[in-house]
């Protein structure tokens, strides 16, 4: 049975994301997301799940900068997760949210739920954990007027109560989630209908000069090769030097991507194969159970 590490502790919704596609008792969690890459590419385990996209924020750069220029782990599947986040507060906690002090959670999720904290807690002091989990497994240990930002598998994992439920600023919240491995082998997954497929390119633009990012897109555009997302990052070389990030709907092949490849290549592109996979959604009331 493979190991499958995962953004920690308990009651994070990568935890939510990982049971939904992996059984319980495979799951090691780590507190950061490069100690939870790390330990997939030393191999102490199989597999790790790890936020790549949040609908309100964005990208998660940790999660893409490390897997780009620090570790090399391909991507196997996808997993769209829809979050809810709630206001939890310690069991004895007394009173509404205008007499919390102090609220703990990541910064996504604080991000997520700007305009709440804003017009509700306008005093509150905001302190950024590592995670969701972590900021509820501190509260646990904290009475008076401290509460965290997260979901009701962390409310039931550190025995807090829910004070507000869906206090995020936008109604469709989800948050997409890779699988990512090192050695190539086949992985045993719960059964979820597979949504579409997926291949993720890295792609290099040549010396800045002008058409140069339309000359990329129109090697996908005339082999009708639909993109759903297209991300500059920074090289880390210097201002001005990015790659791009290119999700296209569809499974590598053995015609059309080569060719791809050979023509960005003519182009003076340098191009990756970050993964090509399947990909899950877990629906609101599968969550809910969990």
């Amino acid at each position: 049975m493979v190991k499958v590490g995962y953004l920690g502790p308990k009651g994070t919704f990568t935890n939510i994301a990982v049971e939904a596609l992996f059984e319980a008792d495979q799951t090691v969690s780590y507190r950061t997301i490069p100690e939870c890459l790390d330990a997939v590419d030393r191999q102490e385990v199989e597999l790790a799940v790890v936020p790549v996209e949040n609908a309100i924020e964005g990208t998660v750069s940790m999660t893409i900068d490390y897997l780009i220029h620090q570790v090399e782990l391909p991507i196997i599947a996808e997993v769209v997760v829809p979050i809810t986040q709630h206001i939890l507060v310690h069991p004895e906690f007394e009173g509404d949210v205008e007499r919390i002090e102090h609220v703990y959670s990541h910064s996504h999720a604080i991000a997520q739920c700007h305009q709440f904290i804003h017009k509700e807690m306008p005093e509150v002091e905001v302190h950024y954990s590592a995670s969701t989990g972590e900021a509820a497994a501190k509260v646990k240990d904290l009475k008076g007027q401290h509460a965290a930002i997260g979901n009701a598998l962390a409310a039931q994992e550190y025995g807090l109560k829910v004070l507000r439920e869906n206090v995020h600023d936008y109604d469709n919240n989800h948050t997409r989630f890779v699988v990512v491995q090192k050695e190539q082998a086949p992985v045993e997954m719960k059964d979820h209908e597979v949504k579409q497929q997926k291949t993720t390119l890295m792609v290099t633009l040549p010396s800045d000069r002008a058409g140069a990012l339309h000359q990329v897109l129109s090697a996908f555009a005339w082999r009708k090769m639909n993109l759903s997302r297209i991300e500059s990052r920074p090289m880390k070389t210097g201002l001005g030097n990015y790659f791009f990030i290119i999700d296209v709907n569809r499974s590598y092949d053995s015609v059309l991507f080569p060719a791809l490849q050979q023509e960005l290549q003519a182009l003076g592109c340098e191009t990756k194969i970050l993964g090509t996979y399947p990909c899950f959604e877990i629906q609101s009331n599968a969550v809910h159970k969990m």
